[in-house]
């Protein structure tokens, strides 16, 4: 998988594909069968929650949309305003991403996640956080390394009988779900949490070492030129 156009960002995307799990465990086992990563799967959930499927919470996937749509329009805008060097935008969205998620960890090891105040605060401040995360790396492009969404991933895998990148894309999504529900469940939410703060800030720090080399052909927008 390595690849001298991209650098060290495939395997910080991959990081990422893991703390998409992680997150992802959390929100739809601990705050109430809701998504802040997976976005369609939300969609599909406010279908069911509205004919009254029980278990589901159309607030709560309301809120998880807008959440994710307003990190999204962040991470927007902070693409544009670091598009010459892409180490120093993933190292900017990382650092973001993981003040959100260390104050979700504050706020889960202090006040619990049941009651809906916390909860729907969670709900918001990670699907912001995820939806940050979307943006930047669909300005990064990186072939075949969403973070977030894998059913195209998965088809292409199958159609083209062939991507190594898209196969451990799937893996570390797994990874991460497997990683996250096994904390939730048998530890505790913030300790989850911990583990994807600790995953984002390892993100930063690697890409920020990486990016010392600011002539580096991977941090340019278009590597392939």
């Amino acid at each position: 998988m390595h690849d001298p156009r991209h650098g060290p960002l495939v395997t910080m995307l991959l990081l990422l594909t893991v703390v998409t799990g992680l997150v992802d465990a959390v929100s739809y086992l601990a705050l109430g069968h809701v998504f802040v990563a997976n976005m369609t799967g939300n969609v599909v959930f406010l279908g069911f929650a509205l004919v009254g499927a029980p278990g589901l919470s159309a607030t709560a996937s309301l809120a998880a949309l807008a959440a994710f749509l307003a990190g999204a329009l962040a991470g927007g805008h902070l693409a544009r305003r670091r598009p010459a060097h892409r180490g120093r935008l993933l190292v900017a969205t990382a650092a973001a991403q993981s003040v959100l998620l260390a104050a979700c960890t504050v706020l889960a090891a202090t006040l619990g996640h049941t009651a809906d105040p916390v909860r729907y605060t969670l709900i918001c401040v990670l699907g912001g956080a995820m939806g940050l995360q979307n943006a930047v790396v669909r300005a990064l492009k990186v072939p075949d390394l969403t973070t977030t969404v894998l059913t195209m991933t998965l088809t292409a895998l199958a159609a083209d009988r062939a991507g190594p990148r898209r196969l451990a894309s799937a893996a570390w999504m797994f990874a991460g779900a497997l990683l996250g529900a096994v904390l939730v469940l048998h530890a505790a939410v913030p300790v989850a949490l911990a583990a994807a703060l600790a995953l984002l800030l390892t993100v930063a720090a690697l890409t920020h070492h990486a990016s010392g080399h600011p002539t580096a052909p991977w941090t340019r927008p278009d590597p392939g030129r």
